[in-house]
């Protein structure tokens, strides 16, 4: 791994706290999803801000009236076959731990696909490429002679990049059906099959079945910004980015097996400063801290 609006003013501040809690929390036991609490008076920060196109939020300062926050929005329909979820998440000393922002797709309303160039790039900037509806960040990359270079195998365009992971890594794909999420170690890659987009990252964080797939044995206790591609029991294509920085490998994993999400299948993507992801219409983004080489992306059919 290699090292910007909202509708209402109630959604600019989930955001804002979504991006303020993280150093403000440790590491904690069970996690909860919390009643609907007076929001605490929150200053500006450059590290998290979320734009509005056309009806910008007034800037939060010390004196700003607090504002109600919702622990969990539910799933709002922004469009047909279109769905997002904010999840505030609070710890079990009753602080803020973790903010999740949740995009659900029926893929028939959608096409997908994968964007690289070797010059990295911002989520807008992929956005304004590309004309996409969703742009988030792809997978782990390295650099090479100043290059960078996708880890695993990626395909762009129907071209293969790059050689495949092991049993222990996951693969999106994309075929004349539609988008597939893959655990290698079950559907390894075929190199005779027709592919028009794919990419691959791990761990493993749901095995199909909604099985449990970063064990806590294999816990390494480092806590990030985390990316995630998933797909539900029903079918649905669900991207999800926490912004607070505050889960581990295997608290997510044990996390997203335990929610109300339903998921089959979910693959970690690459995190960190990499973690971000755009909705052009309406306008929302949780911004990448870095420049990224590689998104998936989801256009209108």
């Amino acid at each position: 791994m290699i090292m910007t609006g909202m509708s209402t003013l109630l959604l600019a501040v989930h955001l804002l706290l979504g991006g303020l809690v993280g150093a403000g929390c440790g590491r904690v036991g069970a996690i909860t999803t919390p009643s609907a609490t007076p929001a605490p008076d929150l200053a500006p920060t450059s590290s998290f801000t979320p734009s509005q196109i056309q009806s910008p939020a007034p800037a939060l300062t010390s004196t700003a009236v607090p504002t109600l926050v919702v622990p969990d929005t539910g799933w709002e329909r922004l469009r047909p076959g279109l769905e997002r979820r904010i999840i505030n998440l609070l710890g079990d000393t009753g602080g803020p731990f973790e903010h999740l922002y949740l995009l659900r797709l029926e893929p028939n309303y959608f096409q997908f696909d994968v964007a690289y160039h070797p010059e990295p790039q911002t989520l807008r900037a992929w956005q304004s490429e590309t004309n996409a509806l969703i742009v988030l960040n792809g997978g782990y990359f390295r650099q090479e002679s100043g290059a960078d270079i996708p880890n695993g195998l990626t395909v762009v365009g129907g071209e293969v990049i790059g050689s495949t992971y092991g049993e222990f890594a996951g693969m999106f794909a994309v075929t004349r059906d539609g988008p597939e999420l893959r655990w290698l170690a079950q559907v390894p890659y075929n190199p005779n099959e027709p592919l028009l987009a794919a990419l691959q990252s791990f761990p493993v964080l749901v095995k199909p079945g909604g099985e449990m797939g970063f064990p806590e044995q294999d816990e390494d206790n480092r806590a990030a910004r985390r990316t995630v591609t998933a797909m539900d029991r029903s079918g649905r294509a669900l991207f999800m980015v926490a912004s607070a920085g505050n889960f581990t490998l295997h608290r997510l994993s044990a996390y997203l097996v335990a929610s109300d999400l339903d998921l089959d299948i979910a693959i970690n993507l690459d995190g960190g400063p990499s973690s971000g992801i755009l909705l052009a219409s309406p306008m929302e983004e949780v911004p990448a801290y870095a420049l990224l080489p590689i998104v998936i992306i989801v256009r209108d059919r």
